[in-house]
């Protein structure tokens, strides 16, 4: 009975832990999601490495937490952030459908889309609507699918969904599906690990301009206390201004 009368709402407590600088164990450690998505943030020799990750780390340092990182399945990683306060997630384009799920750290790498297709079909448009008579392959629940989704593309029938990114490359090398919606230098990242040439096994089909004008955010759950959410706000322009981003630019991109 004493315990029901004294306790305190969790969030409450991480919040004031948070905003005097206090610390204990489970708020100094966060659980960070991501996917497979070189080279912002992929698995070698068992370790989550990458562009992105790199700059999370060190936000994470300036910010005096540690992280616990996990890589799943898009969807799943998305599902998660959204549904369970202080999980942060990376990597993350920001649009319209989830501008008010989340709460939004900062940009942390850039990036442009575009639909791919093979050099030798010769496939161009100029408008996105002349690619909805063609097959194109996604990622489940990614900013392309949602995109696409968005602009009238229907799963199943011009749209085929995937876990990977790696998967699609495949699908569109073997004529599977016509078209491949992905950023710039994850395409160009996974032709070269397949021995491939970039130039000469890839073609820019179309260019979605929507999806590049900002870049890829960290960013938290909605239900996630406000104080946790400005401590990273602070680490990440912390390492915009002190020269940590731009080398970690310069050594990854």
């Amino acid at each position: 009975m004493f315990w029901r009368k004294k306790c305190i709402p969790w969030h409450a407590l991480l919040s004031a832990l948070l905003a005097s600088g206090a610390g204990v164990a489970h708020a100094e450690t966060l659980k960070v999601l991501t996917e497979e998505f070189p080279p912002y943030n992929y698995t070698e020799n068992g370790r989550i490495t990458g562009f992105s990750t790199a700059v999370v780390q060190a936000v994470l340092q300036e910010a005096h937490l540690q992280g616990e990182f996990q890589s799943l399945p898009w969807a799943r990683a998305y599902e998660m952030a959204q549904t369970r306060d202080s999980v942060l997630i990376y990597s993350i384009t920001r649009n319209p459908q989830r501008e008010k799920l989340f709460k939004w750290v900062g940009v942390i790498a850039p990036t442009q889309y575009h639909l791919f297709s093979l050099p030798e079909r010769k496939l161009r448009f100029e408008r996105l609507e002349q690619a909805k008579v063609y097959q194109t392959a996604t990622v489940n629940e990614d900013a392309g699918e949602q995109f696409l989704l968005a602009k009238g593309f229907v799963k199943g029938q011009n749209l085929q969904s995937s876990v990977k990114y790696e998967l699609n490359y495949e699908k569109l090398k073997r004529g599977r599906v016509d078209l491949w919606i992905a950023p710039e230098l994850v395409a160009v990242y996974l032709a070269r690990q397949a021995g491939d040439v970039p130039a000469q096994a890839l073609a820019r089909s179309y260019t979605i301009a929507e999806l590049g004008s900002d870049g890829y955010y960290m960013a938290f759950g909605a239900g996630t206390p406000d104080a946790l959410v400005e401590r990273l706000v602070k680490g990440l322009a912390a390492i915009k201004s002190n020269g940590t981003y731009d080398a970690l630019k310069k050594k990854w991109l």
